[in-house]
C-alpha cells in the first residue's frame, strides 16, 4: 500500500483533479473539507458557493466517495473567527489592506490539517494549488507552478519548511486548460467546465464595506465622515469613512475633480484621504516585516530578487536590505504601483520563492 495522504478538498476542479492524479500514483487518500462559517456569517451560507461553503463540503464528499475514499468535515468555525476573519476586521480598522488567504494557509490549511494528519496516521498533505517544492540542504522551499497565470506560490509564503517538507502539490506542473482536460477524460465533464471564484470566501459579492459594516457594529462611530485632500492639503470634499478606501483605488469615490483622482494614501491619525494623480502612487522603495525565509535562514545585503507586490504582477526587479526588529527594505529597480501597506511583498530568484512579509509602508 502506498503512503497515506490528507488532501484538502475544495469541490472545486483543482482539489478534485489532485485527488484523482494521486490516487493514480498510487497513494491512500483521505479527504478533509473545511467548515468555516457560522452565525457570523450568515451572508456567506447565504449564497451557497464558494470555497468552503455548505455546497462545497458535500460536493467534495461527493467526489470522494465517486473515487473510493474516506471524507471527513473539519469544523475549524471558531479558529476560523479568531483569526482569519478577525485579522481582515483588524487590519482594514488599521487602514490597511489585508489579504486574508495568507494568514488562513499556514493556520488552517496546513497548520490544523498537519495535525488532523498525524491523528488519522497520514504522512502526507495535499492540495489543489498551482505551486511546486524543492528541497536543498535539508530546507524544503517553493517554486512557481509552470502556468504562469495560475501560480499561487504569492499566497502561500507563509508557509514554513517543515510545513512544506511534508505537502505534495500534485497541479504544481501542470497548465489549468491540462487541469480540465484530465477532469474531462476522467468523466467528470461538468466539473471539467466549472467557473472559479476569486472572492474571498467569507465576503459576499466581494464587497468587503458591507461585510465590515455587518460585523462592527460602531464602525460608523470608529471611522466617522473626514476630509478628502489634496497631495498638498486642499480640502476638496467629504469622504464616507475610512474603511471605504484603499491606497491605488480610483472608483467609487464619490467626487469629481475634473480629472482622474486616486487614493494616494489614508491619514487615520487626521482621519483624511489623499487624493492624488497616478503618478503620485509610483513606489521606489516600501518596508516589509513579518518576514518568513525558506530558501535559506538569511540573505545576503543587497541581494537581487523580483519582488511581487500584488497577486497579478509580474513582479519587479529590487534590491533587499536589513533593517531593525526584522523588517527588510525593498528598493526597486523601476518605480511600481500603488504599493498597499498590508498587502504581500513576496520575493523571488528565478522561479524559487525566496520569502516574503507584510507591507508596512
Amino acid at each position: 500500500m502506498g503512503k497515506r495522504v490528507l488532501i484538502a478538498m475544495s469541490g472545486g476542479i483543482d482539489s478534485s483533479v489532485a485527488a484523482m492524479l494521486l490516487m493514480e500514483q498510487g497513494y491512500e487518500l483521505v479527504g478533509v473539507t473545511f467548515r468555516t462559517f457560522d452565525s457570523i456569517t450568515e451572508s456567506c451560507l447565504a449564497r451557497e458557493k464558494g470555497c468552503c461553503s455548505v455546497d462545497a463540503i458535500f460536493e467534495a464528499k461527493h467526489l470522494a466517495e465517486k473515487l473510493g475514499f474516506e471524507h471527513h468535515i473539519l469544523d475549524v468555525r471558531d479558529l476560523f473567527k479568531r483569526t482569519v476573519i478577525q485579522d481582515f476586521i483588524d487590519q482594514y480598522m488599521q487602514c490597511r489592506t489585508p489579504n486574508p488567504c495568507v494568514l488562513c494557509n499556514p493556520i488552517i490549511k496546513w497548520g490544523r490539517v498537519l495535525e488532523m494528519a498525524d491523528e488519522l496516521g497520514c504522512d502526507y498533505i495535499a492540495t489543489g494549488h498551482y505551486a511546486r517544492i524543492a528541497e536543498k540542504a535539508g530546507r524544503f522551499f517553493l517554486q512557481k507552478g509552470v502556468d504562469n497565470q495560475k501560480d499561487q506560490t504569492y499566497f502561500l509564503w507563509k508557509l514554513t519548511s517543515e510545513m512544506l517538507s511534508r505537502t505534495l502539490f500534485p497541479l504544481g506542473g501542470l497548465t489549468k486548460q491540462e487541469v480540465r482536460q484530465i477532469a474531462a477524460d476522467h468523466g467528470f465533464v461538468k466539473l471539467s467546465q466549472k467557473k472559479e471564484s476569486e472572492e474571498i470566501c467569507f465576503v459576499t459579492d466581494d464587497d468587503y464595506r458591507h461585510f465590515l459594516q455587518d460585523e462592527v457594529p460602531d464602525l460608523q462611530e470608529r471611522m466617522p465622515v473626514g476630509d478628502f485632500v489634496t497631495t498638498d492639503g486642499k480640502v476638496v470634499g467629504k469622504h464616507q469613512g475610512l474603511y471605504n478606501y484603499t491606497v491605488g483605488q480610483r472608483k467609487g469615490l464619490g467626487i469629481a475633480l475634473g480629472e482622474p483622482a486616486y487614493v494616494v494614501a489614508l491619514q487615520p491619525d487626521m482621519n483624511r484621504v489623499v487624493l492624488g494623480k497616478r503618478e503620485d502612487l509610483q513606489h521606489t522603495r516600501c518596508v516589509v516585516s513579518d518576514l518568513n525565509l525558506t530558501k535559506s535562514p538569511d540573505f545576503e545585503e543587497g541581494i537581487q530578487v523580483t519582488c511581487r507586490s500584488r497577486y497579478r504582477s509580474a513582479g519587479t526587479p529590487a534590491r533587499l536590505s536589513h533593517l531593525d526588529n526584522g523588517r527588510v527594505e525593498v528598493v526597486f529597480e523601476e518605480p511600481v504601483f500603488a504599493v498597499t501597506p498590508g498587502q504581500s511583498a513576496v520575493f523571488y530568484e528565478g522561479d524559487d520563492l525566496v520569502g516574503g512579509g507584510i507591507i508596512e509602508s
